[in-house]
């Protein structure tokens, strides 16, 4: 990585409500706390790690507010809000340098179909696929080896990294992001037992992401079997997840790794699912709503709830459970020693 900044550029940059203090020279890279050098700029993202900060050697450092530290010779505090998002505004400049976008235009290997609409600005990359009457809208990059269906329809400003598929007649809102290999309409997973042999049942709805949603490398998002998949504005999907068909979530959720929700289950706005949960088929989550990573849930959840374990209870009830299971080894000789004393007294 390759960039130089000085504390006036950061400062702007970042939102910096004040600046206390100075460094020798330009900002060349961004460690953590205990590993940063006097060229380097660092953070205080959680409070947890405060007492890093007097001891760091980091020319430059996010700091919240009203920390109450103060810069150390040759070092310079930058003050902001959110230290965290503050460097999140910085990365998102290296980002646009690091990997900017391609210039508009379509790769002379890409294949595309007669009646597709790809506007002048979009970018379609080498292989890519592009089917009869999808449409790719205006500033949208598609990576090598994207496949995009018939009638599928990609939005405004939407990056589809390598070796994404759109399905047919899926639809993309704008902005949305998507990592390598993604596959958005696969078939969902539907059959039905007649007469002793399995019969595949025919998924034929789309999948719908909303404006800026962003889906991690390796997930699927099945099509609904009649209907729409639904994902909504602004919600982020990690790596290895599988969304099942008639599936909706809401606004802004948090979805991570490898975490499955099975067939028509309906999750509410600002929910967070731990890595690894799973969520069984045609349950109804509200608003709000947190599964503890691991978590089994087999059962509605009201709104603001925290669920935890498998099968998932009340995330304060489940630790209670837990430290009662580690005293089950003593409750164990306790009973056979209580046992074997009934026994003597019974001679």
């Amino acid at each position: 990585m390759s960039l130089a900044f000085t504390i006036a550029e950061l400062a702007s940059l970042t939102g910096a409500e004040s600046v206390e203090g100075a460094c020798a020279g330009p900002i060349t890279g961004i460690a953590a706390l205990a590993e940063a050098t006097p060229a380097d700029l660092s953070f205080l993202g959680n409070a947890k790690y405060a007492d890093a900060v007097a001891s760091s050697k980091a020319g430059a450092l996010l700091v919240p507010v009203a920390f109450a530290g103060k810069p150390a010779s040759g070092q310079a505090f930058l003050r902001v809000g959110n230290p965290s998002y503050a460097l999140a505004l910085l990365c998102s400049v290296l980002e646009a340098r690091l990997w900017p976008r391609p210039s508009a235009g379509i790769h002379a290997s890409a294949v595309v179909a007669a009646s597709a609409k790809v506007d002048p600005s979009a970018h379609v990359g080498p292989l890519c696929v592009i089917g009869e009457g999808a449409v790719i809208s205006a500033g949208a990059t598609l990576e090598a080896r994207c496949h995009v269906g018939a009638h599928a329809s990609v939005g405004a400003d939407c990056w589809l990294k390598s070796g994404v598929t759109i399905g047919d007649y899926c639809v993309l809102g704008a902005r949305c992001r998507l990592q390598s290999g993604a596959v958005i309409g696969s078939d969902g997973f539907g059959y039905e037992p007649v007469n002793g042999e399995i019969r595949r049942i025919p998924q034929i709805g789309n999948v719908v992401l909303e404006d800026d949603v962003e889906v991690g490398a390796n997930s699927t998002l099945d099509r609904a079997r009649f209907s729409k998949t639904v994902v909504g504005r602004g919600t982020k999907i990690d790596n290895l997840v599988q969304i099942a068909h008639n599936v909706s979530i809401g606004r802004q959720c948090l979805i991570t790794a490898q975490v499955g929700i099975a067939g028509s289950t309906t999750l509410g706005d600002h929910c967070v699912l731990g890595g690894q949960s799973g969520v069984a088929g045609h349950l109804s989550l509200g608003d709000r709503v947190k599964l503890g990573a691991q978590a089994g849930l087999f059962e509605d959840v009201p709104a603001d709830g925290f669920m935890n374990g498998t099968p998932a209870v009340p995330f304060g009830l489940e630790r209670r459970l837990v430290v009662l299971s580690r005293r089950l080894p003593e409750l164990f000789k306790k009973v056979d020693s209580l046992a074997a004393s009934l026994d003597s007294a019974g001679r």
